[in-house]
């Protein structure tokens, strides 16, 4: 899961890509980057760290341009970042393009060697975002002149990636002297979508991993890129747009709706705020089935992603709703961040209890999914010692028993808490009470509720199903050896430009 974002403007887009990535920064918060294009020059800041500790107005002033791209990072190796490897990235030829990427590629490796023995083009990192980055630019210059380039040539090239590359893909990109292109992998696992302003100068297009994004930066929401669509905005602001793959369907990350995504955006026509409530009707529908409602004195949310299915959970079951546990603005998403000390020293800075809501009742925590266990338990020892009778722990999500590869962090079967254990063994583990999940098939249908024309979800780190078709017991074994002896790799930012012309080849 990364944020990433794209404009073609009227005027400098510096600090509108710069605001958007705030805007962003729940998706990644391990690294930012910022490229603007002028006429005969790409403009590259990038570094580790938060968007707003990343770039100062020297790095901002330094990145002119009416067009360009951006992304905040979140590495899924679940090591420090190398600040080289965040992004965008850049390759000179064909005719200079740099690209940001959210998303998993699952045939990096085989890639990468095509790369080396038949394209000829060397991979500088490990991120499989410059691997994706090398497809695009060899497929383009397979497709076009060394003079000059068109949208048909563009859209060759995406339909060349999409028979080349596996899994998870949602791509900015921006090619010298030519415009602003994005796509989306046939399956539509990762997010993105389009948005549109009128100005006195003329149109303005925006391309952002979320709608909050387009909303707060003043620009509409007009649709999402639909699976395997390339979508193109020239330098003059003509847009184009093409399906480029053989066959393709919709099957969005439903983790985006459980937790990634912020609740005030629209994804692949679904409130993610709406999706959320009706999680904690249907969860609030089990526990009516399976736990005596009327021993619970008080429903607490772990802000901030639960919050709405504890809401409409506790209106369901008629129980008083308390915030019991106060966030720390401060300290960043604990799941995202690399490494299991830091997430668990991190529990404890970033929620504190408050004991009148706990003192000698009976209470149900609500949190919007277990992953790893980490936060649970330190969440559940909090409210004992808060004083809490009896602790009950509701997941607005099914168990995580699988690995995903798609994008996010929770690849290793070890590190997952509901691998090889019952729900009662997980109980036991976090240290409530009771422990009641969100039924898989109720956790789809509450999607499904908010817009019916979804059908097929990727929900793999619930059900196992990788909807790619090339995930294999094998490739699982080969990435949790890859995680046994992560590199610890840490830099400051990197300052480039880079000059090209439209005809470099």
């Amino acid at each position: 899961m990364c944020g990433i974002v794209g404009v073609v403007a009227k005027t400098p887009v510096n600090q509108l890509l710069y605001d958007a990535l705030l805007l962003l920064q729940h998706r990644g918060q391990d690294a930012a980057g910022i490229a603007t294009a002028t006429e005969n020059a790409f403009n590259m800041y990038k570094g580790n760290g938060l968007v707003r500790d990343v770039f100062r107005t020297r790095n901002m002033r330094s990145l002119p341009g009416n067009s360009g791209i951006a992304q905040v990072r979140y590495p899924t190796a679940g090591s420090a970042a190398n600040s080289e490897e965040a992004q965008p990235f850049y390759v000179s030829a064909p005719f200079g393009i740099i690209l940001a990427h959210n998303g998993n590629l699952t045939n990096a490796i085989q890639l990468k060697d095509e790369m080396f023995r038949i394209d000829r083009r060397h991979v500088n990192t490990e991120s499989d975002s410059e691997v994706l980055l090398n497809v695009f630019a060899h497929e383009l210059q397979e497709a076009t002149s060394h003079f000059s380039i068109e949208p048909a040539s563009v859209f060759k090239a995406v339909a060349g990636v999409h028979r080349r590359v596996r899994g998870s893909y949602a791509v900015v990109s921006e090619i010298a002297g030519f415009g602003l292109v994005g796509f989306r992998d046939p399956y539509g696992i990762r997010p993105l979508a389009i948005g549109k302003a009128e100005t006195e100068r003329g149109t303005e297009y925006m391309l952002a991993s979320e709608s909050v994004a387009l909303e707060g930066m003043g620009f509409r929401f007009v649709r999402d890129v639909a699976p395997g669509e390339a979508v193109i905005v020239d330098r003059d602001g003509n847009f184009f747009s093409q399906q480029c793959a053989e066959s393709f369907s919709l099957n969005p990350c439903i983790f985006e709706y459980v937790y990634l995504a912020r609740p005030d955006s629209v994804m692949d026509g679904v409130s993610v705020y709406a999706a959320r409530l009706r999680m904690g009707e249907y969860l609030a529908e089990k526990i009516k089935r399976e736990v005596f409602a009327g021993d619970i004195d008080v429903v607490v949310p772990i802000p901030d992603s639960s919050r709405p299915a504890a809401m409409q959970l506790a209106l369901k079951l008629g129980i008083d709703y308390r915030e019991g546990f106060i966030k720390n603005r401060y300290v960043g998403r604990t799941f995202i961040m690399p490494g299991q000390a830091a997430r668990k020293k991190s529990v404890r800075q970033k929620l504190n209890p408050m004991p009148v809501e706990f003192k000698g009742k009976s209470v149900m925590i609500v949190d919007d999914s277990i992953v790893r266990g980490t936060t649970s338990r330190e969440i559940v020892q909090m409210a004992r010692e808060s004083g809490a009778r009896k602790v009950i722990f509701a997941s607005a999500a099914p168990p995580v028993r699988f690995p995903n590869v798609y994008g996010i962090d929770m690849p290793t079967r070890g590190e997952l808490i509901a691998n090889g254990r019952s729900d009662d063994e997980i109980c036991r583990e976090i240290g409530a009470d009771f422990l009641v999940y969100q039924d898989i098939e109720d956790m789809k249908r509450s999607v499904r509720d908010v817009n019916p024309a979804l059908t097929n979800f990727e929900a793999s780190c619930f059900d196992g199903h990788y909807i790619t078709g090339d995930i294999t017991p094998e490739y699982l074994d080969r990435i949790e050896f890859a995680r046994l002896n992560p590199s610890e790799r840490e830099g400051g930012g990197t300052q480039l430009n880079l000059g090209f012309t439209s005809n470099d080849a």
